[in-house]
């Protein structure tokens, strides 16, 4: 059947913008019976130890499933395994031998790609195993990962996991004073990174950020990959080309036995305190979760190319761009630079190239790319698509029927997953095979796990009341252990708003529907309080980019005599749209159309650009900062550091 004649989501005649799963769509997923959530619900840990059996190689099965003393939590004890066998080994002696595992797409258009088929990238992990051992790592030693966009990252981190070390991936715009901090946090003992790499035409020196990062640290050595060949300063007897090692390398490395509790990795996030924290995952239920999520919510087969553009220094990165596609012999994309470089329809020219079916991305990456219109997207042949995901944050109702409409060309579902660096996947969202599909709705708790929404009194929330999202035991195999080195820190603060038998995941959410279906309004600290009402920002963020002129708006809250807070909102207009006071007057009453007038911003901001990582997230902390006449902190994140100046001079900043 040509695939453009497929339909994989059909629309409902009966509501407006409600899409369910096509036939065809039920009857290639993976899971197309609703009674999978109730049958589930039953007994989630049976559940998830059938599960467990099924997806996972185990060297020995574990001797009890799961175990809660509150607030800590284990699964599968006494169960031996090692993940790097499970993305790697069990796949060798099948058809996937010589299966393409790992696409790389450079930034620029005159390099060559490079393919690693799972024998190829088998032989190159063995290898880097035997390094990382020659180098003195051992079971349990950390090890920091500095990389950009290339094949060698996803090895170093499967070279870790075969040997029992444990690695901390560091996303690599981050600056050299950020990875020491993160890098002295884990102790680690031998740091990963790169000459350089590309970034919208520029050559970014990575050798040197990383010379900083390893200053007053503890690690030993560092190895480093030439990947652009640009010149950088190698430190006699501490630093090592990673080509150099690698040409001795024994090609076998005997995968490590490791406990299913044994640590997996740590990954910094941001921490309310300033301090970043080291979430702990650990290896059983990590697996057990990564490989399922990966399989039901994306339904990918043996056919499919995967291409989730999250860098590597995130846990969407680390799960969907290593562990869980590569434990279900999946082939994966991944690509060096920038969304809209050399030109805006870049990602699109790449789907097109290599035939992507499914497409995950950030609901910022979509904003951005529908600000340069519908005819970049027109030009190329997007028919191999069949799915399509977000993560990130909510994502708002225009920019999710762009994205369905024009890029998905009508026919694909859209998965929106809710998860966090903690919970180590994707925890709620709709299944491609069972639906729905709601503009800015995630869908139902994914099978097994359990979720409330509580008022502030503790109660559980109607349908349509806001409260706060909260995860009750059993709770999913991959969620994060404890806070390296900070047990308490753990403790308080997933623990300590409704107590130990509530995580506490500190975003807002409410019931969609009697279905159970949850919409997330975004982080409680992202919640303004207007004249004793919260508001969400995400809520209002959504409430006016409903209106044609708005491509993307970030709202934050300004402190106010009387009302407490009050909305402020930066916004960028499409082509063909000017900043008037009539537009901000429009903009303003679209609030009140949409939420009320409680709502309604106090002021509308048009700028030209927002400040944003290069990851695409918006830096609302900055907005923040500004709009209140605080100190800014560190830019050196941010892919467009001019737009803060611009900001700046905008707002009449008259902080420092």
């Amino acid at each position: 059947m040509n695939r453009k004649t497929i339909r994989w989501v059909i629309e409902d005649p009966q509501k407006k913008n409600v899409f369910w799963p096509s036939e065809e769509m039920k009857k290639r997923a993976w899971v197309s019976d609703e009674s999978i959530y109730e049958e589930a619900k039953k007994d989630p840990v049976a559940w998830w130890a059938k599960l467990a059996k099924e997806g996972i190689v185990w060297f020995k099965e574990w001797t009890e499933t799961y175990r809660w003393d509150p607030p800590f939590y284990r699964w599968f004890i006494g169960g031996k395994l090692n993940i790097s066998y499970n993305a790697l080994d069990r796949h060798i002696n099948t058809a996937r031998r010589y299966k393409a595992a790992i696409i790389w797409e450079p930034e620029p258009v005159d390099e060559q790609p490079r393919t690693l088929t799972y024998y190829d990238l088998y032989r190159e992990v063995n290898k880097f195993a035997n390094v990382l051992k020659s180098l003195g790592v051992k079971k349990g030693d950390r090890v920091g990962i500095y990389l950009p966009m290339i094949p060698e990252v996803q090895i170093a981190m499967l070279a870790c996991a075969r040997i029992g070390a444990v690695h901390s991936v560091v996303f690599s715009a981050f600056s050299g004073q950020s990875l020491r901090e993160r890098m002295v946090d884990a102790e680690a003992k031998v740091l990963i990174t790169a000459d350089g790499y590309y970034r919208r035409g520029r050559l970014i020196d990575l050798k040197k950020n990383a010379d900083i990062g390893v200053e007053g640290t503890k690690i030993e050595k560092v190895v480093v990959v030439k990947r652009a060949g640009n010149e950088v300063n190698m430190v006699e007897g501490r630093d090592y080309w990673w080509h150099e090692l690698m040409e001795d390398a024994e090609p076998y490395c005997e995968p490590e036995v490791l406990d299913s509790e044994d640590m997996h990795f740590i990954l910094y996030t941001s921490g309310t305190t300033g301090k970043p924290k080291g979430v702990e995952h650990h290896v059983g239920g990590y697996a057990v979760q990564a490989y399922w999520t990966t399989k039901w919510d994306f339904d990918l087969h043996d056919e499919d190319l995967f291409w989730c553009t999250a860098d590597i220094g995130w846990i969407t990165g680390h799960t969907y761009n290593c562990y869980g596609p590569l434990m279900n012999g999946a082939t994966i994309l991944i690509y060096e630079g920038a969304p809209d470089y050399p030109a805006p329809d870049r990602w699109w020219q790449i789907i097109e190239k290599y035939g992507v079916t499914v497409f995950y991305t950030a609901p910022t990456a979509i904003r951005m790319l529908m600000k340069y219109g519908d005819e970049y997207v027109k030009k190329h042949d997007l028919s191999s698509l069949r799915i399509l995901a977000t993560v990130g944050e909510p994502i708002n109702e225009e920019a999710w029927l762009w994205y369905f409409n024009v890029v998905g060309g009508g026919r694909c579902p859209i998965i929106d997953t809710w998860w966090q660096t903690e919970t180590g996947a994707t925890l709620i969202n709709s299944l491609p095979g069972i639906g729905p599909f709601i503009p800015t709705v995630a869908g139902r708790p994914f099978p097994g796990t359990s979720f409330d929404i509580l008022t502030e009194d503790g109660k559980s929330a109607g349908i349509g009341e806001g409260g706060y999202l909260v995860q009750k035991s059993p709770f999913a195999p991959g969620m994060l252990r404890t806070i390296y080195k900070d047990p308490e820190r753990f403790k308080k603060q997933y623990f300590g708003v409704y107590g130990e038998k509530y995580y506490y995941t500190s975003d807002g959410a409410y019931y969609y529907d009697e279905m159970g279906n949850i919409r997330i309004t975004g982080r409680v600290d992202d919640v303004m309080k207007v004249a004793g009402h919260r508001l969400s920002t995400a809520e209002v963020e959504n409430a006016i980019t409903q209106h044609p002129a708005v491509v993307e708006c970030a709202v934050v809250a300004a402190p106010h005599d009387i009302k407490g807070e009050v909305p402020v909102a930066f916004v960028t207009l499409k082509p063909g749209y000017k900043a008037s006071e009539e537009l901000e007057a429009e903009l303003k009453q679209q609030v009140v159309k949409v939420i009320g007038p409680t709502a309604r911003p106090d002021r509308i901001v048009i700028v030209n650009d927002l400040p944003k990582t290069r990851s695409g997230k918006i830096m609302r902390r900055i907005l923040k900062a500004l709009i209140r006449n605080e100190p800014i902190g560190d830019v050196t994140t941010l892919m467009n550091p001019e737009s803060v100046e611009a900001l700046k001079e905008k707002i009449g900043y008259k902080g420092s």
